[in-house]
């Protein structure tokens, strides 16, 4: 009897056998047409792989154990010991972290662009081995919005490839490689997975060539996704459209009842007509604006955080985002604690600014939660 699922078993394997030597050498002749180790190669980690790459409109991609190991990946694609990269200044925590603390062991150096000079002034900090610029669609924390076609044009126009983190946005909201971008990644831990049960990643590629490359780093380097995260990140992925329609309703009217609260002090998200970015915002995610909303305190102070987090009960204090269930994080103590108290500081995360993630939950019951919760403030 033939059996024809229609989800994708998990393929819990990490070996695949062969008839004979014939087979084995198909395997070799034939990339893609059989599997000899999940490493190399599961279809969960490629159903994943290749749903990404639809989704952005790539050539190619590679599932990865973590955001992180698609940065790391992304960043290995083009460079090699003594290259230098170019970074927007306002980044995850995290990325930044590791091209400071592990990647300049490796002979790789890099230098922080301000926001405001990622498409004006580009070529102040170019070196001559400089070989990437790395931004993000939406930046973390305090949601700057870049513009990715001028910052291709910039970028492209030195001689760079433009390696962009979509993972606030999601593929539903911006599609970069529409935008000139030449590599895409994702904390598919984030939106793409979108039930705060899977830690994964993936790095899609705009042309074949990259994401060949790719593919030799994710076997060669060990950083290919398991099949059993792979297989629960697609099942979320089925949801994503439907989840990014209420993480932004929801994000809109938790800002903007946050702007009008005598408690707080600024509000950072994309889809208030007074941010910076507004516009472009608008233009590269049709009408959509994410789910994070930031926002600093009047009092800006790690007290009025705290009362503020003890008093929610719908926003628990948790160093993650993008799940269905809203939280609530501290950016100068989780995502960018690895930076000096005066680096936090150039960048604007002070001691009273807080990142919310908007779940899906009725909004009524939130913004309920966040008026009772800034009272206590």
């Amino acid at each position: 009897m033939e059996i024809h699922p229609k989800i994708t078993p998990i393929y819990q394997t990490s070996v695949f056998k062969f008839e004979d030597l014939n087979e084995l050498e198909l395997y070799f002749g034939e990339p893609g047409s059989r599997y000899l180790y999940s490493r190399n190669g599961n279809p969960n980690s490629d159903e994943l792989a290749q749903a990404l790459t639809r989704l952005e409109g790539g050539a190619g991609a590679v599932a990865t154990g973590s955001g992180m190991a698609a940065i790391f990946a992304a960043l290995l694609t083009y460079c090699v010991a003594g290259d230098h990269v170019l970074c927007a200044a306002d980044i995850y925590g995290g990325s930044s972290a590791l091209l400071n603390q592990e990647l300049s062991r490796l002979g790789l150096t890099v230098s922080y662009v301000p926001f405001g000079e990622l498409t004006t002034n580009l070529a102040a900090y170019r070196q001559p081995r400089t070989r990437l610029l790395l931004c993000e669609t939406i930046s973390n924390p305090l949601l700057r919005v870049a513009d990715l076609g001028a910052a291709a044009e910039a970028a492209h126009a030195l001689g760079l490839k433009l390696v962009v983190d979509n993972t606030f946005a999601s593929p539903i909201i911006t599609r970069p490689f529409e935008h000139g971008a030449d590599l895409v990644m994702h904390s598919v831990t984030k939106y793409v997975a979108g039930h705060s049960d899977v830690t994964a990643g993936v790095v899609v590629a705009r042309t074949a060539e990259d994401a060949a490359r790719l593919q030799q780093l994710g076997t060669l380097f060990g950083l290919t996704l398991s099949p059993m995260e792979s297989w629960l990140a697609v099942r979320g992925l089925k949801t994503l459209r439907l989840r990014m329609a209420a993480h932004c309703e929801n994000a809109q009217a938790v800002a903007e009842l946050l702007v009008a609260h005598p408690a707080v002090g600024e509000v950072f998200y994309p889809g208030l007509p007074q941010h910076p970015q507004h516009a472009p915002a608008a233009i590269q995610g049709a009408g959509q604006f994410g789910g994070m909303v930031s926002f600093r305190l009047a009092a800006d102070t790690t007290d009025a955080v705290n009362r503020f987090m003890r008093a929610s009960q719908r926003f628990p204090f948790a160093p993650s985002l993008a799940g269905v269930d809203s939280s609530l994080s501290y950016p100068a103590g989780t995502s960018h604690r690895a930076l000096t108290a005066e680096q936090r500081q150039e960048l604007g995360i002070t001691a009273g600014l807080v990142r919310l993630s908007v779940g899906i939950e009725p909004g009524a019951e939130l913004l309920a939660d966040l008026r009772q919760a800034l009272a206590a403030v």
